[in-house]
């Protein structure tokens, strides 16, 4: 039986990824930060936690990711774990840098001092690329990166340091690219889930308006489900290497407003508002993926379109708002 350690595991990505790791047979292992509401905690994770290992842990935290190593031994390490949202990490920079650069690199020594066989995968981010765009209007593995966030910044340290760690100690250490990725697990105030749920509740007369910030903002959006399965197809290549995942179509935030109002017989332009503060200092306005690499390679590819992927949360949505 493989043993995989995960952090971030009570996460929209950690969870889904616990559980396809579970239906593989694995003995999953994996840590999350203390919340004073436990059910905030687990709620992702609480129809599956009985079959899991699950203990308080931090990336910033060393002695926890030593000892847990040291004792677990893994087969498969997935750093998931992140301050994740992209203008949050604006308002707490320091933050953002310390769990995602400072973190990753505490549990990549762990790693390496602990269990240097294992195999590890670093969540890595479209981010990274920031405001570039080849001239094809993909990015790509080869992409220059030039991050326009703290959050995209602390991704592309993570990405370098996890590639200087497989070349200077020769181990098995990659980076999964993933473009957005969603699901109904998605924290409802990223912009996909708080679109769906707002739909929703002015569907029900529950809220009047949604307020936005960047409608023409461009996102290349998957399935959370169907990337965690590129996750484990990466870390379990033959060599290691870097892919990005993504599903090569962008939508806009106002063409997504126009889908899912649509879907629910209303006019989004009745509705959605432009709200300063939900507005970046510097606007990421187009990610596209080209994820050719890992197609071709590994033989990857998603089985969620945009338009599955919307019903379905709207579909979640509907049903939590049952009779209001």
């Amino acid at each position: 039986m493989k043993k995989a350690f995960i952090t971030g595991i009570n996460g929209q990505d950690g969870s889904y990824l616990a559980e396809l790791l579970l239906d593989k047979g694995y003995e999953v292992h994996g840590i999350i930060r203390r919340n004073s509401v436990a059910e905030n905690q687990y709620s992702r994770v609480k129809d599956f936690d009985n079959r899991c290992h699950i203990e308080y842990g931090d990336l910033l935290d060393v002695s926890s990711l030593e000892r847990i190593l040291r004792t677990v031994q893994p087969d498969e390490i997935y750093n998931i774990a992140a301050q994740s949202h992209v203008r949050i990490s604006m308002d707490i920079p320091q933050f953002t840098v310390q769990t995602n650069a400072l973190g990753l690199l505490n549990i990549l020594e762990a790693y390496k001092n602990n269990c240097p066989n294992a195999r590890f995968y670093q969540a890595s981010s479209s981010e990274m690329f920031g405001r570039t765009v080849d001239e094809d209007g993909y990015q790509r593995e080869t992409t220059k990166m030039e991050p326009t966030s703290p959050y995209g910044c602390t991704k592309v340290f993570g990405y370098n340091m996890v590639r200087h760690y497989r070349f200077a100690y020769n181990l098995f250490a990659v980076n999964g690219i993933l473009f957005n990725h969603e699901s109904p697990r998605r924290g409802s105030n990223f912009v996909t889930n708080k679109v769906v749920k707002c739909a929703v509740e002015i569907k029900k007369g529950l809220r009047k308006e949604l307020p936005l910030g960047n409608l023409d903002a461009y996102r290349d959006w998957g399935h959370s489900k169907d990337y965690v399965r590129a996750m484990h197809m990466i870390i379990n290549h033959d060599t290691p290497d870097d892919f990005v995942c993504a599903t090569g179509v962008t939508n806009s935030v106002g063409d997504m407003c126009k889908y899912v109002f649509n879907k629910l017989d209303m006019d989004y332009k009745d509705y959605v508002t432009q709200d300063p503060r939900f507005m970046r200092s510097e606007e990421l306005k187009y990610l596209r993926g080209d994820s050719t690499k890992l197609r071709t390679t590994l033989g990857w590819k998603p089985e969620y379109t945009f338009e599955t992927l919307m019903d379905e949360m709207i579909e979640h949505w509907m049903e939590v708002y049952h009779g209001k």
